[in-house]
C-alpha cells in the first residue's frame, strides 16, 4: 500500500493550490483527481489577479499541474470511492481498486454544476454563457442578455443581472412555477419572460452565443447568457463517509483559521465549504490549509491544540 504525508482528494482549483505549498515543503503529496471537476469545464475566468484576458479552467489546472509537479508531487487520475481513518493513519480506496494510506488529508471535492444538457451550452461556458453573476455580471455589461433557468430561481438571477445590463431577458426553461409576486417583480423591471424549453443555444464559428431556439422555432438573440437552475449536488459524500461535520446547507465545518475539520487530521477548502464560487477563493483555502498541514506533520501546534 502506497503511503503519503497528504492525501488531497479533488485537483481543482484549492486542491492544486494545497499540492503546490505542500510540495514546496518537501512532503510526500499524492493528488488524487477525476478530472471532471467544475474547473474543467470552464471556459475563462475573467476576475483573476494576473489574467486580464481571462484564463480558462483547463489552462489554470494545467499550469498548477506542472507547478506542482516540478516539486514532486504526484497526480493520479482516479475516483476515490472510500475514506476511512484506521487509529491514526486515513485509508484511501479508489475506482481502480488502488489503495493508499496517509498522515493527513485535504478534500477539495467542491461542488458539481446543474447543467441541463441543451445542445452547445457546455462550448460557451465562460465565453458567453456564465454561471457565476459575481465573477462574471461584468461581461454582459450593456449587452443583451438572457437567463436561462427555473422558476424564481431564474427570476433572482435576472433581477440580479440588471445592475450590469437593462437589456435582460429570461426563459424559465424548466417551466417550474413562478410565484405572482416575481411575476410583477419581471414585468415592474420590464424582463420579458417565456416559459418554454431551450431547444439549443445558437452559436457562431468562435462557439460564442448568438441566440437561443425555443422548442416552438422561437429564436431570441442575445450575445450573452447566464444560467440559474437549482440542484447543484455537493460532493460532501468521503467528508459524511469520515465523520466530518456539515452545516445546514451541507458544506463541510471548518476551524476558520486553519481549515481543519472536526475530524483531526482531515482538512478542507474551496466550494466544499461555503457557497462562494470564487477560484481566488479556494487558492486560498488551498494555501491556508497546506501551511496547517504542514505544522501538524512537523508536530507542531495548532492553535486549538
Amino acid at each position: 500500500m502506497k503511503q503519503a504525508d497528504c492525501i488531497i482528494i479533488g485537483g481543482g482549483i484549492a486542491g492544486l493550490q494545497a499540492a503546490i505549498q505542500l510540495g514546496r515543503y518537501k512532503h510526500d503529496i499524492i493528488v488524487i483527481d477525476s478530472a471532471h471537476g467544475r474547473s474543467s469545464v470552464a471556459k475563462a475566468y475573467h476576475n483573476i489577479l494576473g489574467w486580464p484576458d481571462g484564463v480558462s479552467g483547463n489552462q489554470l489546472r494545467n499550469l498548477g499541474r506542472q507547478h506542482a509537479e516540478k516539486s514532486g508531487v504526484e497526480f493520479l487520475e482516479d475516483t476515490v470511492t472510500s475514506l476511512e481513518k484506521i487509529e491514526d493513519k486515513f485509508i484511501v480506496r479508489t475506482e481502480n481498486d488502488s489503495h493508499y494510506q496517509a498522515e493527513t488529508i485535504f478534500l477539495g471535492t467542491g461542488i458539481t454544476d446543474n447543467i441541463p444538457p441543451i445542445k452547445n451550452i457546455y462550448s460557451t461556458l465562460g465565453t458567453s454563457t456564465y454561471i457565476c453573476p459575481d465573477c462574471d455580471g461584468y461581461e454582459i455589461m450593456d449587452k443583451q442578455t438572457v437567463v436561462l433557468g427555473g422558476g424564481n430561481t431564474g427570476v433572482k438571477m435576472a433581477l440580479a443581472l440588471l445592475y450590469w445590463s437593462t437589456d435582460i431577458l429570461y426563459v424559465n426553461h424548466l417551466k417550474t412555477t413562478i410565484d405572482e409576486k416575481e411575476r410583477e417583480m419581471l414585468k415592474e423591471s420590464q424582463i420579458p419572460l417565456f416559459e418554454e424549453e431551450v431547444e439549443e443555444v445558437l452559436v457562431d464559428d468562435e462557439q460564442r452565443l448568438t441566440g437561443v431556439r425555443l422548442v416552438s422555432g422561437q429564436i431570441i438573440e442575445a450575445t450573452k447568457a447566464f444560467t440559474a437552475f437549482k440542484g447543484n449536488k455537493l460532493n460532501n459524500e468521503l467528508a459524511l463517509q469520515l465523520g466530518v461535520q456539515v452545516n445546514e446547507n451541507n458544506h463541510v465545518v471548518i476551524h476558520p483559521r486553519t481549515k481543519e475539520t472536526n475530524i483531526n487530521g482531515v482538512w478542507a477548502g474551496g466550494d466544499l465549504i461555503a457557497h462562494s464560487e470564487q477560484v481566488t477563493i479556494s487558492m486560498g483555502d488551498g494555501t491556508q490549509a497546506a501551511i496547517w498541514i504542514h505544522k501538524r506533520l512537523l508536530g507542531q501546534p495548532l492553535p486549538y491544540d
